[in-house]
């Protein structure tokens, strides 16, 4: 363990808490999210730990020895900043949408009725068209081109 547990300035996504985590146990921040968003996904606990976190976990260049009600009024005036930014990013992304997400998402759209429309003809060398199995191999082939297509060294 890495000295002091602190919400991270440099290394977040939402409110640091997962790159605070990270520095603080000395593991990538990366698999924190993963666990957080396995907790989201299972329980529906993940959001609600990630919250508390956020609110009692003081920030990263914060004032030292703060009590946990500043840390919390803190915490809170920072989550209600945050939503209202990501509320703006929402709300531009709506009026102003981008050309690239119509075309991948009508092209997605197309794949899953073209697939449907195959699984209910019926043909009978078509039985392996199942989406029990198909879900998760596009999931995965979803997965693999997003890492094959970021930018190399980043």
């Amino acid at each position: 363990m890495n000295g002091r547990l602190y919400r991270s300035r440099t290394d977040r996504m939402v409110g640091g808490v997962c790159g605070g985590l990270g520095k603080y146990f000395g593991i990538d921040a990366t698999i924190l999210r993963l666990i957080f968003v396995l907790l989201v996904f299972g329980s529906g606990v993940g959001v609600l730990i990630y919250l508390i976190l956020w609110l009692v976990v003081p920030a990263e260049g914060g004032p030292e020895g703060a009590d946990t009600e500043s840390n919390i009024r803190m915490g809170a005036d920072e989550i209600a900043a945050r939503a209202r930014e990501m509320g703006e990013d929402l709300r531009v992304s709506l009026t102003r949408p981008n050309p690239q997400a119509g075309l991948i998402i009508g092209l997605a759209l197309i794949v899953m009725g073209g697939f449907f429309l195959i699984q209910n003809l019926g043909f009978p060398w078509l039985r392996w068209l199942n989406f029990d199995y198909l879900w998760p191999l596009l999931l995965i082939a979803g997965g693999l081109i997003l890492l094959l297509r970021r930018p190399r060294g980043g």
